[in-house]
């Protein structure tokens, strides 16, 4: 295999390495925005409309001449990617993060890859063989996955204690702190957000089948978030002051949130998906929570427990 073959397979592992640094970014600043009491609708609008803008000349210029024809079954398609991922998806892990801590909720989407392969199989778009060595990990990691979750939820272990955490004043994010109702229903949010974002990995990988333009997918489908998200936030947020925001943090979080976690990610991911298929994207989620739980106790002071007890 020459230097370009071991490049071009190298590339896949490289980009979703990446993105899991930038989602970490993402994990960090949004909950920092949040406590700083900016409404997750109207940060969903904002980050989506970001990158609809961004990407958009991107689309315009280079897939001008291979751009393929918009069908109502492709249309069909990205509203319901509009749905599930910009407004769902974005909304439910907001409130989660929320009631939650960076750390934790990030630890927590861990989730995503047992969630994306089981649909996988069940949507017949993963082979399983029992025999197979391959098969076989995957199942292992699947089920000490869907522990570790339950395993965070349901227990509360000892501090973990960084060099750089013992002489800091802490947020200590858990039942202390939460009352168990707002906890709990973190929790949840947070797994919805799992859900959502896994059936949408799983939508993105046959819209590309009919579709394959990635970055004007990626161009509509932050356009229909905008659209549908705009819609919610209006119902849900009444007050002109929610939609104020000023050279701040908040502002920071839109736009970085749109143009790495909404533009950058859906392009990358569909070019991997395309080539790799939407389990190997998710596979990469735990490389996150290790960035987060390390940032977040140094930056944002979070206590970082093994698990949690509700």
């Amino acid at each position: 295999m020459g230097l370009n073959g071991k490049w071009r397979k190298a590339m896949p592992y490289m980009a979703m390495v990446f993105l899991q640094f930038g989602f970490a970014g993402l994990f960090l600043i949004s909950v920092a925005s949040l406590r700083q009491g900016m409404s997750h609708y109207v940060l969903v609008v904002y980050r989506n409309a970001v990158a609809a803008v961004v990407m958009a000349p991107f689309a315009l210029w280079f897939e001008r001449k291979t751009r393929p024809k918009m069908t109502l079954s492709v249309f069909f398609k990205i509203m319901a990617l509009g749905l599930l991922e910009p407004v769902l998806d974005q909304n439910f892990f907001y409130m989660g993060a929320k009631n939650t801590s960076a750390s934790f909720s990030s630890a927590l989407t861990n989730i995503l890859p047992a969630v994306t392969f089981v649909n996988a199989i069940i949507l017949r778009m993963e082979r399983i063989s029992i025999k197979e060595r391959r098969s076989q990990a995957k199942i292992a990691g699947t089920l000490i996955t869907v522990g570790g979750a339950m395993l965070m939820i349901l227990f509360k272990g000892p501090v973990i204690n960084f060099p750089w955490t013992k002489n800091a004043n802490h947020n200590i994010s858990d039942s202390s702190d939460h009352n168990n109702g707002h906890w709990l229903m973190g929790i949840f949010m947070i797994l919805l957000s799992c859900f959502c974002w896994s059936a949408f990995f799983i939508l993105q990988s046959y819209t590309l089948r009919g579709y394959p333009a990635e970055l004007s997918l990626t161009t509509l489908i932050c356009a229909m978030g905008v659209a549908q998200s705009g819609a919610v936030a209006l119902v849900m947020e009444r007050d002109i002051k929610a939609w104020l925001i000023g050279f701040d943090m908040r502002l920071f979080t839109a736009v970085y949130s749109g143009i790495m976690c909404s533009g950058v990610a859906y392009y990358v991911q569909g070019m991997v998906i395309k080539e790799r298929g939407p389990v190997f994207v998710t596979a990469f989620s735990p490389l996150c929570m290790i960035i987060v739980t390390i940032l977040g106790s140094f930056i944002l002071c979070e206590v970082v427990t093994l698990g949690r007890y509700v």
